[in-house]
């Protein structure tokens, strides 16, 4: 069965599952298109270029309904926001290109709790806990043997905003009689609140945690004290204020945790899903936390996960079966069309020893290969690299990003470095979890709380990147390197060579690697310094430009 499946609100996608396997789903925001970005009628239509045929299923996931002020795609056959019964999915036949097509909508909240347990490695008919918490849902659901979904408690409204909120009172430029924070504003705090040093809140601090966190949601504007609100408009860079977010923080989980400690059964699994499955923090939490047998967070816990999550609930009701096989590399194939200013560049073999000695060299580089990640982290198919020993390297990443000093940059390493240099004896393969560094060799890629977010690599998951990290290791004795985004600031992923040309040349990158060759700007002062300090000889070994 092929099931074509679309989600019309922010962090749009579009994806289809043939068969039980996810055979692609691609973001609006992926090849720079905006960050957050709805998805438009011209995404959709050019998805459905990549069919072999129609489909039997066209799903729409559930939005806010027509009277809602973030309602701006859909139609009024919408599943809605809320509600976990199946019955009140929407389901009709239909045609599409002369084909049999079936409609299908469900609710957002459905397609949540299905992404979450659909991607999951749980076993078929595993009783588990969901934790759905993004912008507007903090709820906990229990799942049974036969996929029968109980909503167990609305924890917390929009945790997600709350969490936001709180980047806003300090920041001068956040109007405080504004209804929600910005959609960046949450990941920005999640890394101010590693440089707490303080766990205690004051008393003052307390009645505004009091008043972010009790009751309904309410605007900073809405607070009777807010004159007097420790933190306001202080700047990010206040050390106390950044002290606060990590109380905060820890004050949002913490309520997530006493219900849990009071009302859930110890010893079964969770899945997680939502924006705030996106905290690495928390998800380390909550699986160190010792009361889950098992966490799973898919990497498409935010809205870009919504269309997979529709298409699984569609699955479940027309075959009983909620599971799907999945890759995480499943978005689209790199464009190489187009003309880019090939004098400006040395191009080099694509040899990982060729790309570990410039690395090693200090070059910071593009890292293009196969097809790019679902989900909003780089996971070695779209990334930036660079060495991770100097704190100056993390410097000029930021400012290659066009982003702020605080934002820490993130390891990508081999399964077995993994262990040695970080602790971590697991996989963790997709970004989602924090891990505390066992060693000050690693300064770029360790966040000033000593943790870093961390990519596991093996040869399996992501064969170019591990002969990579492989080649980098027998040079240095790391098989770790820093792995950010490539992207324009406040879009998504470059897919094509005139953006990734265009790129290298406005930000100061170095050069690229694009599927086995490596292109170095000939004015890169990186690159002029490290042809000077090897020898004729050390740069034929290193590999020489044609």
């Amino acid at each position: 069965m092929d099931i074509l499946s679309y989600n019309p609100g922010h962090d749009g996608a579009v994806c289809l599952i043939s068969d039980r396997r996810l055979v692609f789903s691609i973001e609006a925001e992926k090849d720079s298109g905006y960050r957050y970005s709805n998805l438009t009628i011209p995404e959709l239509l050019d998805a459905t270029t990549n069919l072999d045929k129609v489909p039997q299923v066209l799903c729409m996931s559930g939005w806010w309904p027509l009277d809602h002020h973030e309602y701006r795609f859909g139609s009024h056959r919408n599943g809605g926001y809320r509600g976990i019964r199946p019955e009140d999915a929407i389901m009709d036949a239909g045609r599409l290109f002369r084909g049999k097509t079936d409609y299908f909508s469900s609710s957002h909240e459905r397609a949540h709790i299905l992404c979450a347990f659909g991607m999951s490695d749980l076993p078929r008919g595993t009783r588990c806990y969901a934790l759905i918490w993004e912008g507007e849902m903090g709820s906990f659901y229990e799942i049974d043997e036969c996929l029968e979904i109980t909503l167990l408690a609305d924890v917390m409204t929009q945790p997600g905003n709350r969490y936001g909120m709180a980047y806003g009172l300090a920041d001068p430029t956040f109007p405080k009689d504004g209804p929600y924070p910005r959609a960046s504003d949450a990941g920005k705090l999640m890394a101010l609140a590693s440089f707490s040093t303080r766990t205690t809140p004051t008393e003052r601090e307390q009645l505004l945690i009091s008043h972010l966190l009790d009751g309904s949601y309410a605007k900073l504007i809405d607070y009777d004290r807010l004159a007097e609100a420790p933190h306001l408009n202080v700047g990010l860079d206040d050390p106390e204020f950044r002290n606060f977010a990590g109380i905060f923080s820890d004050a949002i989980f913490s309520r997530f945790l006493r219900f849990a400690e009071e009302n859930l059964e110890r010893g079964r699994p969770l899945v997680i899903a939502g924006g705030c499955g996106l905290n690495c923090d928390w998800n380390s939490k909550w699986r160190e936390c010792g009361f889950f047998s098992h966490v799973f967070v898919p990497p498409v816990a935010n809205d870009s996960g919504a269309a997979i999550g529709t298409a699984i609930d569609a699955q479940l009701r027309y075959t009983g079966d909620a599971k799907i096989d999945w890759d995480v590399y499943s978005g689209l194939d790199f464009r190489q069309s187009g003309a880019i200013e090939i004098e400006a560049y040395d191009v080099f073999d694509g040899d990982p020893r060729v790309v570990a000695r410039l690395l090693e060299g200090g070059l910071i580089l593009g890292w293009v290969h196969g097809k790019f990640e679902i989900g909003p982290r780089a996971l070695g198919n779209r990334s930036i690299l660079a060495e991770p020993f100097r704190d100056e390297t993390r410097i000029r990443l930021n400012e290659i990003k066009q982003r702020e000093q605080f934002r820490p940059i993130a390891p990508i390493c081999t399964k077995e470095d993994a262990g040695r240099w970080f602790g971590c004896d697991t996989d963790s393969p997709h970004m989602l979890y924090t891990y505390r560094a066992t060693t000050d060799a690693l300064a770029a890629v360790t966040h000033v709380n000593g943790t870093a977010r961390l990519q596991t690599v093996t040869p399996a998951s992501n064969p170019p990147m591990y002969d990579l990290l492989t080649a980098f290791r027998e040079l240095t004795g790391f098989g770790v390197l820093c792995n950010t985004s490539l992207n324009f600031k406040g879009k998504g992923f470059i897919n094509n060579l005139t953006d990734l040309d265009a790129y290298a040349r406005q930000h100061e990158l170095d050069g690229f690697v694009v599927e086995g060759k490596t292109y170095v700007r000939k004015t890169s002062r990186p690159y002029m310094r490290y042809l000077r300090a090897y020898s004729a000889t050390e740069k034929l070994r290193s590999g020489s430009p044609s």
